[in-house]
């Protein structure tokens, strides 16, 4: 398609006169909620911090294959033939738009969508503004503006989680999506050990309080505790305590303590930058609601979305929903 068709498409998918600037709209960049105004500025300190990082592209790249994984394609190809069919996709909270300007490269046929209610939504505009298919919106998912029924794939993946009421957002992406055959993929954080969600939850509120600058200076701190527990490469054998979600086996004692009582990431292979973003990532936003499994079912089931593919892990659930 000519890059005017695929500008003169994206502006008949929203229900209201926008305007478009190149590449990007701005939507809103305000939410009336403090506590999705706190994530939103959380988010794009992150992103601004993160841009010019020389581990991104290590990142991007784990990104990319674990995300095959997460919503069951055996490889990039496999997942570019299921896009083949796809004339409107949507990437619900993109970032810094890496994966966005990955699904355009796949789908170079389609119109591409991301938007982000963080300003990483501008940022990604001019990094990728070369790709014609591919356009960024500054906005909320949980209120895209589109008409109904629009998108035929919506991904929204490691986002979901940090929206206001989770719920809405969801029904909202099931709006969006083409009836019938659209499809929703979707990540949640999984609900760790008590211990950890207890721990989570006081430092979601006691985070509240401290400065961005004290906010950075936890992650190093927690990153610098990870990567020390991991190097003393030890092995810790324990029992299963159901009545605290603690399972039993052998495990390293940075993961054991991971897992269960404190979120303290260090991955020595993507780097000490982005080790440090993902506890700030967890630690900073308001907004980081997590999921039992049954939730999950409950919430396809409430949208009869019939679930393609499920996947998980201890950090996640993730799936791909289709629209009946």
């Amino acid at each position: 398609m000519h890059p005017s068709g695929f500008r003169d498409s994206l502006s008949e998918l929203f229900e209201r006169k926008t305007e478009i600037e190149g590449n990007f709209i701005s939507l809103e960049k305000k939410s009336q909620s403090l506590n999705q105004q706190q994530t939103n500025d959380a988010f794009s300190d992150k992103w601004s911090s993160y841009v010019e990082s020389e581990e991104k592209e290590r990142l991007y790249q784990f990104q990319r294959e674990w995300y095959l994984t997460l919503y069951g394609f055996a490889c990039e190809d496999e997942l570019r033939e299921h896009l083949s069919g796809c004339q409107t996709i949507f990437d619900a909270g993109c970032g810094l738009g890496y994966k966005a300007a990955w699904l355009a490269e796949l789908a170079p046929h389609a119109l591409v969508i991301g938007m982000d209610f963080s300003t990483a939504a501008k940022q990604s505009a001019e990094t990728y503004s070369s790709l014609s298919n591919l356009f960024f919106v500054q906005g909320d998912i949980a209120d895209t503006g589109f008409h109904g029924g629009v998108f035929d794939y919506v991904n929204c993946d490691q986002v979901i989680m940090h929206t206001e009421n989770p719920e809405a957002t969801f029904a909202e992406l099931a709006r969006i999506s083409r009836k019938p055959k659209g499809e929703i993929a979707c990540y949640f954080y999984a609900k760790k050990a008590l211990p950890r969600e207890l721990l989570d939850d006081h430092f979601r509120t006691a985070c509240s309080e401290l400065s961005r600058e004290e906010l950075w200076e936890l992650s190093e701190q927690l990153t610098e505790l990870g990567r020390r527990l991991g190097e003393l490469n030890i092995t810790i054998d324990s029992p299963d305590i159901p009545a605290l979600g603690i399972k039993g086996g052998k495990q390293d004692i940075q993961r054991f303590i991971y897992w269960n009582f404190l979120k303290c990431f260090w991955n020595g292979e993507l780097g000490k930058e982005t080790s440090i973003v993902t506890n700030y990532d967890w630690y900073s936003p308001s907004n980081a609601r997590r999921f039992s499994e049954d939730e999950i079912h409950v919430l396809a089931e409430k949208h009869n979305l019939k679930e393609t593919y499920f996947h998980v892990e201890e950090a996640c659930y993730s799936g791909r929903f289709a629209i009946s």
